[in-house]
């Protein structure tokens, strides 16, 4: 039996606990609603006192947490067409705010031009997908089940967000699991398809973040606990210092689940550590690429989605895919400050990362998805006890809002990757040991601190429809230390010093 790829944190538990499961009919895709019954603080809000409006959004079932396993000579046409799959969800999600007076005017409407459509082109994406598995010997069962879409609840959305005509979304949750959607530019070629908002063509708004996404860090109770460290715990730490990405790069790709494939992310990301990562980029131009790092030893990417000031005006990526024509706006914060440290086991000692290691943490579509693979933190400084998952916080004067990322600590001994690009590595149980079948290697722990605009004025870049939620905050990290470097650190960690 395979082990959980996820094991929620308490923090992650209680809210799921608290949350109402809304369940969107006939697609059987079941979502959580993180936000029904939260307060929130708009002080600060320059749009305060306009009328609220609710916003919807598609949710499609994911294809790549399906994957069991894709052969290596299939990976290229496999990730073209996940590449397309998000390009029709964006593009499907930017026909349905552009016509959303149509939508609240006939409740057919989100069905049968939206839904319907999207469902066909997914159906044949998800069957080049089987195809391309089958010739390389693997059979997938049940990819057909994934065509289906359905519409989720988004939240109060503020006017001047996108929501300026019309209310909630005809066709509603009611047309949750039919068949649907609207593909809007299924481009052969190496780029998943930039769909309808192609170059050239007027961005959506950005509809999010809502009121309701933000809460005051003093309403917060302390709820950080940290497991006890054993007798033979490895309790050193070791810190790579590689800057806050001083020179500006920037991409929308995705290398990590869509190699191959320009503005998989259909966000931009943050990048500190190694400069040759673009979607082409592969393991021998990571090993020969320059990097940010203090330690030249040091070659590993290490990237995560930009976070920007929704008052800052227009970023210069404001015409271009994964900025303004994937709906994130705004002008990107640079970091006041980013560490990176890998730290020890509680338990025993760590062993060395296989180089190539890649580590996805968080999920970017948790807000759709549900919060199994979700692994947000968001905080303030001064209040970091107090870890929240699913809300942006307001942070008092003279505080900075911080963002951490604590990656999985347990690898499966024999693999740098996996089809779902999950299952190869796990989060460690509460106690900090591993399961059975894995072993601790060093936990990356990425924190990243911000001066933002006051009041509810700032939100991470995602993919259009996920509604610039804070539950869909990730990070990346592909491991290209040096063997010596490497040895050193798993050194440094397991005999209880702090090195860099």
């Amino acid at each position: 039996m395979k082990p959980k790829t996820h094991k929620r944190s308490p923090l992650l538990n209680r809210t799921a606990g608290a949350a109402a499961a809304l369940l969107l009919g006939g697609g059987g895709l079941a979502a959580v609603n993180f936000y029904a019954s939260a307060g929130t603080s708009n002080d600060g809000d320059s749009r305060k006192g306009a009328v609220a409006q609710q916003a919807s959004t598609i949710a499609c079932p994911d294809v790549v947490d399906r994957l069991e396993k894709v052969p290596r000579q299939s990976r290229k046409e496999v990730s073209r067409e996940l590449g397309r799959l998000d390009a029709q969800i964006g593009a499907a999600y930017k026909r349905l705010v552009e016509n959303r007076r149509a939508a609240a005017l006939d409740a057919s409407w989100t069905k049968n031009s939206v839904l319907d459509p999207l469902a066909s082109k997914r159906r044949a994406s998800l069957d080049r997908i089987r195809i391309a598995l089958e010739r390389a010997g693997v059979t997938q069962a049940g990819l057909e089940k994934l065509a289906r879409c359905g519409m989720k609840d988004g939240g109060t959305v503020r006017p001047g967000d996108g929501q300026q005509d019309g209310g909630q979304q005809g066709g509603g949750e009611q047309d949750g699991g039919q068949d649907g959607g609207q593909d809007g530019g299924q481009q052969d070629g190496q780029n998943g398809g930039q769909g309808d908002g192609g170059q050239g063509e007027a961005p959506p708004p950005q509809v999010g973040p809502s009121p309701e996404d933000f809460v005051d860090i003093n309403d917060v109770q302390p709820n950080v606990q940290e497991p006890e460290a054993q007798d033979n715990a490895s309790t050193g730490v070791f810190r790579s210092d590689c800057g806050v990405n001083e020179n500006g790069k920037f991409n929308s790709d995705n290398i990590i689940v869509a190699p191959g494939v320009v503005n998989a992310a259909h966000h931009m990301h943050d990048y500190v550590g190694n400069q040759a990562n673009d979607a082409f980029a592969v393991d021998e131009d990571l090993a020969q690429g320059e990097t940010t790092c203090a330690n030249q030893e040091d070659q590993s990417t290490y990237y995560w989605p930009v976070l920007r000031d929704l008052t800052g005006g227009d970023e210069a990526d404001v015409n271009t895919p994964g900025g303004g024509l994937d709906g994130n706006v705004g002008k990107i914060i640079t970091p006041a400050e980013v560490t990176m440290e890998f730290q020890g086991s509680p338990v025993g000692e760590v062993v060395e990362m296989p180089r190539f290691l890649r580590i996805i943490t968080g999920d970017a579509k948790a807000f759709t998805n549900g919060t199994d693979n979700a692994n947000s933190s968001w905080s303030c400084t001064g209040f970091e006890d107090r870890q929240i998952a699913d809300k942006y916080p307001l942070c008092p004067e003279g505080s900075q809002v911080v963002r951490k990322f604590e990656f999985q600590s347990c690898w499966d001994g024999q693999n740098a990757d996996s089809a779902n690009h999950r299952t190869h590595v796990d989060f460690a149980n509460e106690d900090g040991s591993c399961d059975e079948g894995f072993v601790a290697i060093p936990k990356l722990v990425q924190r990243i601190v911000y001066d933002v605009p006051e009041g509810t004025n700032f939100a991470v870049d995602s993919f259009p429809e996920q509604l610039h939620k804070p539950i869909t905050d990730h990070g990346d990290f592909i491991n290209v230390f040096s063997e010596n470097l490497m040895a050193e650190a798993v050194e440094c960690i397991n005999s209880g010093q702090e090195c860099t």
